[in-house]
């Protein structure tokens, strides 16, 4: 009986694990208003002691989706990324390209998509990063993604305020 219970406890958390992952199909939402999202991730941020990392892109784009399966399927890479930032997938699609914000954050998608924007918890742009620099042949590289992670991370600008 007691097995039992726990095989059921365990299904259950595995099925509430994994409704918290998104569908690789609904990554990006062209319906949010991505100003209001992106205000709510500064302020969690700041609250946090962390940076916002924006994967820009779209559900249109096969990069788009490898990047975000790439990092959910490592599980160093997603408890690095969590430990460092508050991460918001600004959409760019036909029916919303979020034009205003591109502006103001440079431009980043001339790097073509995904492009990745690191900001401070004030929403200082940090750095733009191309994420074909983080490529291996048909997929991306571990390491380096790991190291661009820990690069643009808050303690590698404060390492004091933001110990653990």
């Amino acid at each position: 009986m007691k097995r039992l219970l726990l095989m059921m406890a365990a299904m259950i958390a595995m099925g509430t694990a994994q409704a918290q992952h998104k569908s690789l199909d609904s990554i990006y939402n062209p319906a949010a208003d991505a100003r209001a999202d992106l205000k709510a991730a500064l302020q969690k941020a700041s609250v946090e002691k962390k940076h916002v990392l924006l994967q820009i892109g779209g559900n249109w784009c096969i990069w788009c989706r490898r990047l975000y399966k790439f990092v959910e399927d490592h599980p160093k890479l997603t408890e690095e990324q969590n430990k460092n930032f508050v991460v918001y997938h600004l959409n760019y699609s036909k029916e919303n390209k979020n034009l205003d914000i591109l502006k103001e954050l440079g431009y980043p998608q001339r790097f073509g998509f995904p492009v990745l924007v690191i900001l401070d918890a004030k929403g200082n742009r940090l750095h733009t990063q191309n994420t074909g620099l983080l490529e291996s042949a048909d997929s991306y590289d571990e390491k380096k993604i790991l190291e661009m992670i820990r690069q643009w991370g808050p303690a590698a600008f404060d390492p004091v305020l933001y110990a653990n």
